[in-house]
C-alpha cells in the first residue's frame, strides 16, 4: 500500500472506530442480547404493553436490576416491535420522565404536557389539585368520537426518585389512572433499588399492580473482554481490506497484553454497565496516534483508564488556593489526633497557627476574616460539611464540621498540587502536625 493510501486510510480510522463501537455496543445491548438471554421477559414485557397499546387494558410494571443489566435496552427492543403494529403505532402516545431531571410534580406535569402537545389545550386554565389537570390531559385525548382515549405510555426513569417527591402525588395518579380505568394507560417504572416498593406509602402500593421484571447481569469477565475485542474491530466491509485485517490483527494482540487485561479486569470488576466500558474505549480511540499508521497500545488504554477512574474530588483539591490547601491538611491532622470526630473553625485555626508558629513564615500569615472566608468556600465546595442542622443556632467559629475526604486523596493532592511549596507539602504528609 502507498503511503498515501495509508494516508487516505488513516483520517478517518478514528472515527471508523468511533462508530463501531457505537454500532457494536448497539447490536450486544439490543435484540440479539434481548432475544438470547432474557426471550420470556421480552415476551412478557411486550405482551403487557400490547394490552395498552391495541386493546385499551391499563396496566402498571417495574423494571428493577443494576446499571447496565439491560433495563433501558429492553423496554426499548419492545417498544421498536411494539411499534410494527399498525394499531398500536398509529394510536400510542409516549411520555418519558426522568426523576433526575422532573424533580418535582409541577416540573413532571409540565413535561407531560409538553410531550403530550397539550399546551394550547390547557392555556392560561386553573386547576384545584395535580389530579384534575392530569384527568384534563386524559380527556383532551379523546378520539373525534369523544367515545375512548387513546393509550399514553407513561416511562418514568429513575423511579425511585419519584418516590421522594412531595406526597408521591404524581405516582398516586397515575396509579389511580391505570387501577380505575379512567383512561388506557401504561405505567413503566425503572430503578436499580431493589427495595422500591418499600419507598411507596401505603395508597401509592395499594394502586400498583405489583408486576415487576428483575434483571442482573450474567456477563462474565471473559465475554466482557471478547466484547472490548469485538467493538474495537473494523468490520469487513471496510474499504480497505488489508488495512482492516491488520488492525483487527493489532486489536487481538493488545487484547492479549497482560497490562490490558488487569485494566479491563479491574473496569469489570468496578462496574459492569456497558455505557462506562465505551467511555473508555472511545477515550482509547481518541489518545491513539493516527499517523502514520494507527494502531492502539497499551500506554493507550492506561491512559484511558486513568482519566476514567480520576478522583474528581482530589481534581478539585488542585484547585483550592493555598490557604485553603493549609485549612485542609489541618483537618487532616485533626482528624488523625481526634479519630475522626468533628472539628470546628477555631480548632483548625489553632492548628494552622501551629505550623506557622514552626515555619515562621510571613508569607502564610492571614488575617481572621480572609481564613473564615476560605473556611466558608471549602463548605461550598461540600469539601467539610455541619454535624447536624443545629450548628446554624451556633456561633461561625464554633460550628462543628466534618471532613470530607480521606487520607489517600489529600496525599494524591498535594502530590499533583502545581508548585506545592515543599513546606507545605512536608506538613502534609507528615504524620503529626
Amino acid at each position: 500500500m502507498s503511503k498515501r493510501k495509508v494516508k487516505d486510510a488513516a483520517l478517518p480510522v478514528g472515527e471508523c472506530i468511533t462508530q463501531v463501537c457505537i454500532k457494536q455496543l448497539l447490536t450486544f445491548e439490543g435484540a440479539q442480547w434481548v432475544l438470547q438471554s432474557k426471550i420470556c421477559l421480552f415476551r412478557h414485557l411486550l405482551e403487557l404493553l400490547k394490552r395498552t397499546a391495541v386493546h385499551g387494558e391499563s396496566n402498571s410494571v417495574l423494571i428493577v436490576g443494576p446499571r447496565g443489566a439491560g433495563k433501558t435496552m429492553l423496554l426499548k427492543c419492545v417498544l421498536r416491535d411494539l411499534l410494527e403494529e399498525t394499531e398500536a403505532q398509529k394510536n400510542l402516545l409516549q411520555v418519558h420522565l426522568n426523576g433526575l431531571l422532573q424533580t418535582d410534580d409541577r416540573i413532571a406535569l409540565k413535561e407531560i404536557t409538553r410531550q403530550l402537545h397539550l399546551e394550547n389545550v390547557v392555556g392560561d386554565k386553573v386547576f384545584g389539585s395535580f389530579a384534575e389537570n392530569l384527568a384534563f390531559l386524559l380527556e383532551a385525548l379523546k378520539k373525534g368520537d369523544r367515545s375512548s382515549s387513546r393509550p399514553v405510555l407513561f416511562v418514568l426513569d429513575e423511579f425511585d426518585l419519584f418516590a421522594h417527591h412531595k406526597n408521591q402525588t404524581l405516582l398516586y395518579n397515575l396509579f389511580d389512572v391505570s387501577q380505575s380505568a379512567q383512561a388506557p394507560i401504561a405505567v413503566v417504572g425503572i430503578t436499580c433499588r431493589l427495595d422500591v416498593l418499600e419507598l411507596l406509602e401505603k395508597r401509592v402500593k395499594s394502586r400498583f399492580s405489583h408486576r415487576q421484571i428483575h434483571l442482573l447481569s450474567s456477563l462474565t469477565s471473559t465475554q466482557y473482554l471478547e466484547r472490548v475485542q469485538t467493538q474495537l474491530s473494523l468490520p469487513d466491509h471496510f474499504p480497505d481490506g488489508q488495512f482492516a485485517q491488520d488492525w483487527n490483527d493489532s486489536i487481538k494482540t493488545l487484547c492479549r497484553d497482560k497490562s490490558v487485561g488487569e485494566i479491563l479486569q479491574r473496569h469489570f470488576n468496578s462496574s459492569k454497565d456497558f455505557r462506562s466500558l465505551h467511555m473508555l474505549l472511545v477515550r482509547v480511540t481518541q489518545n491513539m496516534v493516527p499517523h502514520p499508521k494507527p494502531t492502539i497500545k497499551p500506554i493507550d488504554v492506561q491512559e484511558a483508564s486513568r482519566v476514567c477512574f480520576a478522583d474528581a474530588t482530589a481534581n478539585m483539591l488542585r484547585g483550592l488556593s493555598i490557604l485553603e490547601l493549609c485549612l485542609i491538611i489541618a483537618m487532616k491532622h485533626l482528624n488523625d489526633v481526634y479519630e475522626g470526630e468533628p472539628f470546628n473553625l477555631q480548632m483548625v485555626h489553632n492548628e494552622f497557627k501551629k505550623f506557622l508558629q514552626r515555619k515562621s513564615n510571613s508569607m502564610y500569615n492571614f488575617e481572621r476574616p480572609v481564613i473564615m472566608k476560605a473556611f466558608e468556600h471549602l463548605q461550598e465546595l461540600e469539601l467539610i460539611r455541619p454535624v447536624d442542622g443545629s450548628s446554624a443556632k451556633t456561633q461561625r467559629e464554633y460550628r462543628l464540621m466534618r471532613l470530607m475526604l480521606d487520607h489517600s486523596q489529600i496525599v494524591e493532592a498535594l502530590q499533583k498540587y502545581p508548585q506545592c511549596p515543599t513546606e507545605v507539602k512536608q506538613w502534609g504528609m507528615s504524620a503529626f502536625g
